[in-house]
């Protein structure tokens, strides 16, 4: 299995916390977890923004990946839940893309594009910040599928 995140906005010199936690998760996978950052220089309207930022998220994401949204708007998945898809999708021989929207979140478009649509909860997280909250839950999910302890919850409780 191959998982992406692939997000709007880079890393910059002042977010080495941040990337630092990122590398932590996708270190302890056994698999690629790749980040890919785009990101769109120009001064343009809103929705011209977030349609080109969409249409470089999209042309990032790989042939044949799963494509996982992340917007407030969407559904809100236990960690076991999400480890049964990623498992799912693993046996289909699928990789799986995770989208992160700008600051002024995602295009329609890309929403629509989707295979799920997943919130992080009602909470407006950092952007920097939920590539490390992807990452995490990434490998929480891949802990839960193995038996390793990491994951301490209940089968029923995510």
């Amino acid at each position: 299995m191959r998982v992406t995140v692939i997000a709007v906005g880079r890393f910059g010199a002042g977010h080495v916390e941040e990337r630092r936690l990122f590398e932590r998760y996708a270190g302890r996978l056994p698999f690629p977890l790749d980040l890919r950052e785009i990101e769109i220089k120009t001064r343009l309207p809103l929705e011209k923004r977030r349609a080109r930022e969409c249409e470089r998220l999209l042309g990032a994401v790989p042939a044949g990946a799963v494509v996982v949204a992340l917007d407030e708007r969407g559904r809100a998945l236990t960690t076991h839940d999400l480890a049964t898809r990623l498992e799912a999708w693993r046996d289909e021989g699928r990789g799986v893309a995770f989208l992160i929207g700008g600051a002024d979140g995602l295009d329609m478009a890309a929403r629509n594009r989707a295979d799920l649509v997943l919130s992080l909860g009602a909470a407006t997280w950092p952007h920097l910040l939920v590539r490390a909250l992807v990452a995490e839950q990434v490998y929480r999910a891949h802990c839960i599928l193995t038996g390793h302890p990491y994951h301490r919850g209940y089968p029923d409780s995510g």
